[in-house]
């Protein structure tokens, strides 16, 4: 159909139904189609939904928490990342399999053990470091009471150098409850003959 044909018929139309029928509606007066719903667009965008419902329902999931189980979560979360941060990119690599597998959850298993001795009012005042000690600096994280300004539990990894085997990375913890004398271990990791590298690196 010609351009001014059809145009002519639009405009018949549109007077005869007094604009309540819109003709032609895959084709546009100006003989360009109509825009169709691309699929991947669709697949996009109902992705994106799903994705957000995932965050949302998460976020809620993390608000009904009890608030020692949001602890523990939160806790074990920041201590983690303080942990390859204070691996660094040498050592990080070198031991994470054993580091996730061995120590994460007894360093977890202690922190549900001394948590579990605050009441759901008093946990809200416990607090975890920002900043893995670097160097030769044992710490990795502390949990600290706000109110108090003092630390709970104390999570460290030292260097030891065994006599004909190399150096182990030894992780352990101190708590309150003896002033942080008595060293509570959570297991050892092998490295190397040769010196590690400084914490951090």
């Amino acid at each position: 159909m010609r351009k001014w044909l059809r145009k002519s018929f639009v405009t018949l139309v549109t007077v005869l139904t007094f604009g309540m029928v819109s003709p032609f509606p895959a084709v546009q007066a100006n003989d360009e189609p109509v825009d169709k719903p691309n699929k991947n667009n669709a697949f996009e965008s109902k992705q994106a939904v799903q994705k957000d419902n995932i965050e949302i329902s998460y976020h809620e999931a993390q608000l009904n928490l009890p608030p020692k189980q949001q602890f523990l979560k939160t806790a074990m979360e920041i201590g983690e990342q303080q942990s390859w941060q204070k691996f660094g990119e040498r050592i990080g690599p070198v031991i994470e399999n054993e580091f996730e597998t061995i120590i994460l959850p007894k360093i977890e298993k202690a922190i549900l053990e001394v948590t579990n001795q605050f009441s759901d009012e008093d946990i809200q005042y416990l607090s975890i470091s920002q900043k893995p000690g670097t160097g030769k600096s044992e710490k990795i994280f502390h949990i600290y009471n706000e109110k108090t300004g003092k630390d709970i539990i104390r999570f460290h990894v030292r260097r030891d150098l065994r006599p004909l085997e190399g150096y182990w990375f030894n992780f352990h913890y101190h708590t309150y409850h003896d002033q942080y004398q008595a060293h509570h271990e959570l297991g050892e990791i092998f490295w190397d003959k040769n010196t590690p590298p400084h914490w951090s690196n």
